[in-house]
């Protein structure tokens, strides 16, 4: 759930100043996001998905209705942890929350094994609704995902595992309550919400119980997973680095002649006393400035840039480019690319770009290299 908001950002490799190798210095521009309105289909299954999912939600909700009903109307009795919920339906007991659902005919003749109260407990004392909650949380959302079905069961098993394990711990009688299992499978039953006796998967349960597993073993598969799992987010998650903290960020700056103060001013006294020097302010470095600011330059891109038609999904393309001392654009380059058009409609759109406000050193406009990384984003 968390790997797709994860980012690692790469260095900049491709903010080089032989890109340029006359320019002056070297700017990083503000990361600009191109978004392309859904269309009609976007739409369509977008109203798909609403749908499909207010109707599993309503249905969770209504199984947490249906049981919140069953713990009202029947008789409630404490054991240990648990209350006991006897119900007058002949049923396997089962576990939701900490109520273990029984039937009430059984429990008064006392025809419920020992083992069974154990196993359920279990599935209470270590809430193991809770994670069935979660999993039904994540598939109402994202029914899609046939994965989460298997997460489910996956999950389900672990828990009755977990039970069986402490009833064999308990009663130390295997053969006696694998016995009881096989007779308590033919009921079949199975509930929605709830930790059940019987899962469908009572031949890996019998397994299970006289199975050992080495330590060493388990650690070993657990180990294994670490480098696949790392490769796997690496991949999906890494992307060139954009230095998005501002638009006038200077990225390997090299300055010839270049100097804010001049040395007689700037020569400090050898004392703990504070030197007041005088700066001329044509002599700082300045950036080159789309006219209107820097916001508006981001609103001509937004404009200007006609994605491609053949371009889906998302992505970041770094295009370069000289602001030339009169303030026009030269040198365009594109560095990073996506394909389907997107490299040749930058390109495009900066040669139509108005002439900017250049950079100047010294009191002089100077030639500056500028890096636009501009964000791709299609939903149709």
């Amino acid at each position: 759930m968390a790997i797709p908001f994860v980012k690692i950002e790469l260095g900049h490799t491709f903010l080089q100043n032989d890109f340029v190798p006359k320019a002056i210095q070297t700017v990083q521009g503000e990361t600009i996001i191109i978004n392309q309105k859904s269309s009609v289909l976007s739409v369509f299954l977008w109203s798909i998905y609403g749908i499909i999912t207010l109707l599993l939600a309503m249905r969770f909700c209504n199984h947490i209705y249906e049981f919140g009903t069953i713990i009202r109307i029947n008789t409630k009795l404490k054991l240990e942890q648990a209350t006991l919920i006897l119900v007058e339906e002949k049923m396997l007991p089962h576990t939701f929350l900490n109520y273990i659902f029984i039937n009430k005919n059984d429990y008064e003749n006392k025809k419920i094994e020992g083992e069974l109260f154990t196993h359920e407990l279990t599935h209470v004392r270590q809430k193991h609704t809770l994670d069935v909650l979660f999993i039904e949380i994540l598939k109402t959302l994202f029914w899609f995902n046939p994965l989460l079905i298997f997460y489910k069961k996956a999950i389900q098993l672990n828990h009755e595992f977990l039970a069986d394990e402490n009833v064999v711990v308990s009663y130390n009688n295997v053969p006696f309550y694998q016995r009881l299992l096989l007779e308590k499978a033919s009921w079949n039953s199975n509930f929605y919400l709830a930790s059940n006796l019987n899962f469908l998967v009572t031949k890996k349960r019998l397994i299970m119980m006289t199975k050992k597993t080495s330590q060493s073993r388990a650690l070993l598969k657990k180990l294994a997973v670490l480098p696949v799992l790392a490769g796997l987010i690496f991949i999906s998650c890494s992307e060139p680095s954009t230095k998005e903290d501002s638009d006038k960020e200077v990225v390997g700056t090299t300055w010839e002649n270049a100097e804010a103060i001049s040395s007689e001013n700037a020569t400090a006294k050898a004392s703990n006393a504070v030197e007041v020097v005088e700066v001329n302010p044509n002599d700082i470095p300045s950036n080159p400035e789309f006219p209107g600011g820097m916001e508006a330059f981001g609103k001509f891109v937004q404009t200007e840039f006609k994605l491609p038609e053949n371009f889906k999904g998302s992505g970041k393309i770094m295009a370069g480019f000289v602001v030339e001392t009169d303030g026009s654009l030269s040198e365009i380059k594109i560095k990073k690319d996506l394909g389907h058009g997107t490299a040749e409609e930058a390109i495009r759109m900066l040669k139509s770009s108005p002439k900017w406000k250049p950079g100047y050193s010294n009191g002089k406009p100077v030639r500056v290299q500028y890096f636009l990384p501009i964000q791709l984003e299609s939903t149709k």
